[in-house]
């Protein structure tokens, strides 16, 4: 596996800065000198990364603490704009130029964490890699000839291999949570509203949510309290789970083709999580074939809504995969629409009541570790079908519950297989918790 310095956590690496171990302009040039051999990032800020990491340094030298994020190296997803470079959501199409922060970006500066470059992501945060665009290929560092996972590529990656700590991506279908998942890494989709997305790139705005990744679930609830629109607190992690009712899921998670080591990774998981004193209740997830469809459906038809000017005007401009994605929105009648819309209401009905009787719900993010780069693209350059049938993220996304990626195991060649752990409207709280017992146990 490729690593690199940066192996702690956000919060180890604080409690370093604040005993004086290390200094904030330290971690920054170790983050910046690092050989970009993954196509993590699409540009790095050198000059600014240290203007601020020294900034860092001289607020702790008079006592200044603006909490966890002081001083530490962070990637932010080239979908949310960063005034110090262009947004180019890795599309020739797109160059929103420097001089904008994201709000998410304004208020990870005002906390003093310190963004060191933006990083690889798929064109407008969907499709797949294409090596005929002039971007990186984001690579993951358990195996370079394999994926990092879409679309927020980079900073997953990047946190695998230690180039930083931690940092920003955002998830419309498995955004966060399938790059957390393939590099083994932690990644939070929040609740819908929790985070603005306020200067970040569209792709279908009822389903698109900005949100941390980083090692662990304490690290991501650093994060969450800092970007937060809706306030957010970080629980009491107390290690154990005594008194929570996990609600797992098996079907439509653990097809005849899964990884041979998933449900053993999964069960043990669950064991553990029992062992920490949660219940077990095994559930159904509602209509998981109509919500799914409805998801799709909702993404093309609001990618063409927010891309059809460029589209039109620029069509060869475009990568294979995108312009696949956004020209199925066309094929789609506005009843198809609604009707989609009508799915997802009902969905969130139907979960409510659910969450009456469990207070998270556990299933694979996939039933297969990361592929090769070579099978996630078709002949045609088009997603292989195959290989995103055994991803299960996009569920999630068609209501607004908040789901926590976790590293569970490894598949029998060595790669992660990770759990994702949904839980109630704003409630992110009760996921973060049990996610950090289940990581801190292990």
């Amino acid at each position: 596996m490729v690593r690199t310095e940066h192996e702690g956590s956000v919060l180890e690496a604080g409690q370093a800065l604040r005993r004086g171990e290390v200094t904030s302009v330290e971690l920054a040039e170790r983050a910046l000198a690092v050989a970009d051999e993954l196509g993590v990032y699409v540009t790095r800020f050198p000059e600014h990364a240290l203007a601020s990491a020294r900034r860092a340094d001289r607020e702790f030298a008079a006592g200044v603490d603006r909490g966890p994020l002081q001083g530490i190296p962070l990637g932010v997803k080239d979908l949310i704009a960063v005034a110090e470079g262009p947004t180019t959501a890795q599309s020739v199409v797109l160059d929103w130029g420097p001089g904008i922060d994201a709000a998410v970006t304004t208020r990870v500066k005002q906390a003093g964490g310190v963004i060191v470059g933006k990083t690889s992501t798929m064109e407008f945060g969907c499709g797949v890699p294409d090596r005929a665009e002039p971007f990186p290929i984001p690579r993951n560092p358990w195996d370079t000839e394999r994926w990092a996972g879409g679309s927020s590529s980079g900073t997953a990656s990047g946190i695998a291999a230690g180039m930083f700590f931690a940092g920003l991506g955002s998830d419309t279908a498995g955004s966060i949570r399938m790059p957390a998942a393939f590099c083994g890494v932690t990644g939070l989709m929040p609740t819908y509203g929790r985070v603005s997305g306020a200067g970040c790139v569209p792709l279908a705005h009822t389903l698109d949510r900005i949100g941390p990744l980083a090692r662990t679930a304490r690290d991501c609830a650093a994060l969450l309290a800092v970007i937060a629109e809706v306030p957010f607190v970080a629980p009491e992690f107390t290690g154990d789970l005594a008194g929570l009712r996990i609600g797992v899921v098996r079907e439509h998670h653990f097809p005849e083709d899964a990884d041979p080591a998933l449900e053993r990774v999964f069960d043990e998981t669950l064991s553990l999580a029992e062992d920490l004193g949660a219940t077990l209740v095994e559930v159904s997830l509602p209509y998981w074939n109509e919500l799914t469809t409805a998801v799709l459906v909702t993404a093309s038809c609001e990618a063409l809504a927010h891309h059809r000017a460029e589209l039109s005007a620029r069509w060869p401009d475009f990568g294979v995969s995108t312009r696949g994605i956004f020209a199925a929105g066309a094929l789609v009648s506005g009843a198809d629409y609604v009707q989609a819309q009508r799915v997802r209401q009902v969905v969130r009905q139907e979960l409510a009541h659910l969450f009456d009787d469990v207070d998270v719900i556990a299933s694979p993010v996939a039933s297969i570790g990361a592929p090769l780069l070579d099978d996630v693209a078709d002949e045609a350059g088009q997603q292989n079908a195959e290989v995103f049938e055994k991803i299960t993220t996009p569920y999630w996304n068609g209501v607004a519950n908040p789901v926590l990626a976790i590293p569970m195991g490894r598949t029998g060649g060595g790669l992660p297989l990770s759990l994702q752990l949904a839980g109630r409207l704003f409630d992110e709280a009760t996921v973060l918790r049990a996610g950090a017992a289940i990581q801190e146990a292990r």
